[in-house]
């Protein structure tokens, strides 16, 4: 079978890597807007705020540390939120 983009055709797979800024967010302004802490969610560049920085200890590790599956974040929401399976499933629903 060949795929292409006429018709359009999506996959959607539930795992996935889940990033986190060491840094609160706020928006954007002069005395801010260098903190790349903040504003960004990449690996190589969190790693190295030191202190804030939280390292998975192992590959069994999905529930802490600001690098995490997709899953674990999912089960985060439900575990933590009123009607949080109905939730969850409605943001999956609306992201389908």
């Amino acid at each position: 079978m060949l795929f292409s983009v006429d018709p359009l055709r999506v996959y959607l797979f539930k795992e996935g890597l889940a990033r986190f800024s060491t840094e609160p967010y706020k928006m954007p302004c002069k005395k801010n807007m260098t903190n790349m802490f903040m504003h960004l969610t990449n690996y190589a560049i969190n790693c190295r705020n030191k202190g804030k920085f939280i390292f998975n200890k192992g590959l069994d590790d999905v529930h802490t540390g600001h690098k995490r599956s997709f899953t674990s974040i999912l089960d985060f929401l439900e575990k933590t939120n009123e009607d949080g399976a109905k939730k969850v499933d409605e943001m999956m629903h609306k992201i389908e």
